[in-house]
């Protein structure tokens, strides 16, 4: 309580009013003159146009002013007598109670008390009261006099700022981001916590100081001192984005990697009158995209460059070299013999021998070199500012330390070595791919040359151009998978004597160019073989033509085989097997119209997996056919083994067969064993009606070739029906 400060008050009403209206006896006398000065300052009082009241030394009204009654809305009737604290809210009432009253009558006075008056409806008023307390006009007791002023929408801007306050104060504390307010000077007026967390000083001790002290940043790459952004927005006056590539030094000498802004405050008149610095701690952020950049450019298992980002390199490289800034040469390296640890040892020592191949060549690059995994058991190095020759003593020294290296699983030893093919990168290669291919078709040229060699590119070398054809082979290949770009044909296959079990074809495939024409497998299927492409060419023909035979059981009832080409590969593949039991599950056919055709040499190099196929499928009724049958040394001492249905005699047998007498005997003899063993026989590339009548004679059971039928699309299998074969 402040009891300072004077006050200018006035006098109540006489003691004979005063006792009537507290209820109370009648204290002493007064004389006509003092009634004349009572009802004098009674009236005065009452008539002031300010917020007035009396109270005597027990709190009770005495007098109230009419601007007082017309503010709390009672008759002077209803109060005068009353405690003031009736009018009271309870918090303001214990207030005067225990503390105002007690103090102002003790000490005589008090300035600016704050109380809540409660008025007649109900509605409260916030009101500032000063009083100061004498003797009335009889002198004889203590009264106060009292002057309110009604504060109330004073208070209610009041309380509302403080609570725009509180809820900025709360909302700068709960934030993620650190905040720094300044002054025009760029001195610092408030730290939030995250901010004082951050730069590690606190809001009491930074206040006053320069911003630049408090906040500290360098540049993320050059180190160098940045200047505050708040001194930046306060000399500017307009908004500032310092970007992600700061670093805040902590006063505790932790570093942040940051993002930071300033704008600045201005008055009402737009003066700019200081400014506020946000920034966030994006340490963790950053870290995550270093991570999730190395992860994309990176292989995981050697910590090498990936195959896209190699590519990205190469291509800076080959700019460079076009620009006449540095020389380059690229070295493509492939493991030999790599896959025989995967298989013997499992993949993880495959992986383990991965990273010593890696520690190994690394021994032979420098800083400025940029090495890569590209995939597998291949890496791509490009040396800088090394000829064709020096790179080809490096490749050579890599090779040769490969070729030493023994690398140990357990019990097992194993020998790997490198294939490399070196290219210049020079002003020949438009992309980055095209020099990448070259280097590839250097490696193969390597690796037919004996392995664990270095071959440098040339671009007549029959080796490097071969293998450049069978690579556009494997593109052109992808692309007929992907988009259906192949066509199914059929060849029928005629009995050379009574049948009558039906019409027997072979299925032939054919890849769509660009242009619409026919491309015959004969130029394909070899590549194909080659990068391991057979195999899927192959579902891709089984699934088609069972799909076919399904949607179509109707209408080739007079089927009675129909043959599909199967490669060596697909023999020995399991999950090949798989693959057609599952779509003989799924499809309605009738595995006996199949025939798969299996050339000799592939059933022989797979012996236990075609052995395997053949039981699985022909428990489902479907048959089989040796293709090329005699072409092997071995042919007749497999045949016991091998539970085939047809053996078809290869082309080399069957054209010229009428002036041929060694040729002749081999199909007799063929023909023997086939009768003896309950086989039939088919004779492929029968194209005169001479060898055909040969044939007959012999006792073969089929003929196929251009006499008699030349392939046709798979829809024309139902005209077959009604065309039935010439036989003779």
């Amino acid at each position: 309580m402040n009891c300072s400060v004077p006050f200018f008050g006035l006098v109540g009403r006489d003691a004979q009013t005063d006792d009537q209206a507290a209820g109370g006896a009648r204290v002493g006398s007064c004389s006509a003159g003092d009634e004349s000065t009572a009802l004098h300052y009674r009236v005065l009082y009452e008539s002031t146009p300010a917020m007035l009241h009396s109270i005597d030394a027990q709190g009770r009204l005495i007098h109230v002013s009419d601007v007082w009654l017309a503010t709390l809305g009672y008759a002077r009737d209803e109060v005068v007598g009353r405690p003031v604290t009736d009018f009271l809210t309870p918090a303001s009432r214990n207030y005067a109670i225990g503390t105002v009253i007690p103090e102002l009558f003790r000490v005589g006075r008090c300035v600016g008390i704050e109380y809540q008056l409660v008025c007649k409806d109900g509605s409260v008023l916030d009101v500032s009261m000063s009083s100061v307390v004498e003797r009335d006009v009889q002198g004889r007791h203590l009264v106060s006099l009292t002057v309110m002023e009604d504060v109330t929408e004073r208070k209610c801007v009041q309380r509302e700022l403080l609570a725009q306050h509180e809820r900025l104060r709360v909302t700068l504390d709960s934030i993620g981001d650190g905040v720094i307010a300044v002054d025009a000077k760029g001195r610092v007026d408030y730290l939030n916590p995250v901010a004082e967390r951050l730069t590690g000083w606190t809001s009491a001790t930074a206040r006053g100081m320069s911003s630049e002290v408090v906040l500290r940043i360098v540049d993320a790459t050059s180190r160098q001192r940045v200047k505050s952004p708040a001194i930046r927005c306060l000399s500017g006056g307009a908004f500032t984005d310092a970007g992600d590539h700061a670093i805040l030094l902590g006063r505790d000498c932790r570093e942040y990697c940051i993002e930071n802004s300033a704008a600045p405050i201005r008055s009402a008149s737009g003066e700019t009158i200081g400014a506020v610095l946000v920034f966030r701690d994006v340490s963790e952020k950053i870290q995550l995209h270093r991570e999730m950049t190395w992860r994309a450019t990176h292989d995981r298992l050697t910590g090498l460059l990936n195959r896209d980002e190699f590519e990205r390199h190469l291509q800076l490289a080959l700019d460079g070299a076009r620009a006449g800034k540095a020389r380059y040469t690229l070295m493509y390296i492939d493991l030999d013999r790599f896959k025989l640890v995967n298989d013997a040892a499992g993949h993880a020592a495959g992986d383990r021998l991965l990273k010593h191949v890696v520690g190994i060549i690394k021994r032979f690059i420098r800083s400025d070199d940029t090495f890569a995994r590209l995939g597998g058991d291949e890496f791509g190095l490009v040396v800088k500012d090394r000829g064709i020759e020096d790179a080809e003593r490096v490749a050579q020294r890599i090779c040769e330390t490969l070729d030493s290296f023994r690398f140990h699983e357990g019990v097992q030893h194993f020998h790997v070595g490198a294939s490399i093919g070196l290219v210049p990168v020079d002003t020949r290669w438009p992309t980055a791919e095209r020099i990448l291919e070259a280097a590839d078709s250097a490696c193969y040229a390597a690796k037919a040359a004996g392995r664990n060699r270095v071959h440098a590119y040339l671009a007549a070398d029959e080796v490097i151009e071969s293998h450049r054809e069978d690579m556009q082979w494997v593109r052109r290949l992808e692309q007929a998978l992907d988009n259906g770009q192949f066509a199914l044909y059929w060849q029928r296959i005629n009995a050379l004597g009574r049948d009558g079990g039906g019409v027997h074809g072979e299925v032939l495939l054919r890849m769509i160019n660009d242009d619409g024409k026919l491309i015959p497998p004969g130029l394909f299927l070899a590549p194909a073989e080659r990068f391991q492409m057979a195999s899927r060419i192959d579902r891709w023909v089984v699934r088609h033509v069972f799909e076919f035979l399904t949607i179509h059981r109707d209408k080739v009832t007079h089927l009675a085989t129909v043959s599909i080409n199967l490669s060596g590969q697909s023999i020995g593949d399991r999950d090949f097997h798989r693959y057609v039991h599952d779509l003989m599950e799924t499809m309605t056919i009738d595995a006996h119209k199949i025939c798969f055709e299996i050339t000799e040499t592939a059933a022989i190099i797979n012996l236990n997996d075609a052995t395997s196929f053949f039981e699985s499928m022909r428990a489902r009724g479907v048959r089989f056919a040796l293709d090329d049958f005699g072409s092997g040394v071995s042919s007749f001492g497999y045949l016991k083994a091998l539970p085939v249905d047809y053996l078809k005699i290869g082309g080399q047998f069957i054209k010229g067969l009428v002036d041929d007498p060694v040729g002749q005997e081999a199909v007799r003899c063929i023909s023997a064993v086939a009768r003896i063993t309950g086989k039939k026989t088919v004779a492929e590339f029968v194209e005169t009606e001479a060898v055909e009548g040969l044939l007959r004679d012999m006792g073969i059971d089929y003929a196929q070739g251009f006499l008699r039928h030349r392939p046709v699309p798979i829809e024309e299998i139902f005209d077959a029906a009604i065309a039935p074969s010439e036989v003779r």
